[in-house]
């Protein structure tokens, strides 16, 4: 990409995980490129979803999710945007990401690019979501279970305004299926520190799913 004359940067988890000395699962790449522009790029892609910008890269057995520059327009199912608009800077991509530490971006040229105070909270160890919080769950309520998650697995703190958006605006849950919830929820319960996800459990915020806010709660503070 670089070769082209487009940007290109590794984001997000990739990165967060790099600097707490973690292997990443996966690599995603943000760029200034059109799908258009990345797919005669390489020898193998796949259009994953070329409605938002992004393709499927292969190279040997690695699958690398090449993502256009973009701002994501109104959300009407608590989940995903109705529309996308591709833009040419960086920072308002890394505008519409949800927490801090996954807003953070890096190439060998310009090194590590931290535009919300991704690198203080990492070191502080606290989760704090990207500008608005309220904002940024009425956007995707799966953030709310994110949040937990994250909070379990890197026994991190979560910032007050953040927190109590994510309470609020928890109704909005039963806007997404309980297989995605599910999925958050195992990765929290399975992790180091599972307690972490008491006071989400016993805000009331899972009882429409048959998650009742008394035994369950009680049960994880005893691990």
């Amino acid at each position: 990409i670089k070769n082209t004359g487009g940007e290109a940067y590794i984001v997000g988890g990739c990165v967060r995980d790099i600097l707490l000395n973690k292997i990443p699962d996966d690599f995603d790449v943000t760029t200034s490129l059109s799908p258009e522009e990345i797919i005669p790029l390489f020898k193998k892609t796949v259009p994953t979803g070329i409605k938002h910008g992004t393709v499927t890269v292969i190279i040997d057995s690695n699958q690398i999710e090449v993502t256009t520059f973009r701002s994501d327009g109104e959300y009407s199912d608590s989940r995903h945007p109705s529309e996308v608009s591709f833009v040419k800077n960086l920072k308002e991509d890394l505008a519409r990401r949800d927490f801090t530490i996954n807003s953070l971006a890096y190439n060998e040229k310009v090194g590590i690019v931290d535009k919300f105070g991704g690198i203080d909270d990492l070191n502080n160890k606290v989760l704090r979501a990207v500008g608005e919080p309220t904002k940024r769950f009425n956007e995707d309520a799966l953030r709310i279970m994110r949040l937990f998650r994250f909070s379990s697995q890197l026994n991190f703190n979560i910032d007050n305004d953040t927190f109590d958006a994510a309470i609020k605006t928890s109704p909005l849950l039963s806007n997404i299926s309980r297989e995605r919830i599910a999925t958050e929820l195992f990765k929290a319960i399975l992790s180091d520190y599972p307690q972490r996800i008491n006071p989400l459990i016993k805000s009331g915020a899972l009882e429409f799913c048959g998650i009742r806010k008394t035994a369950v709660s009680d049960n994880l503070a005893k691990l």
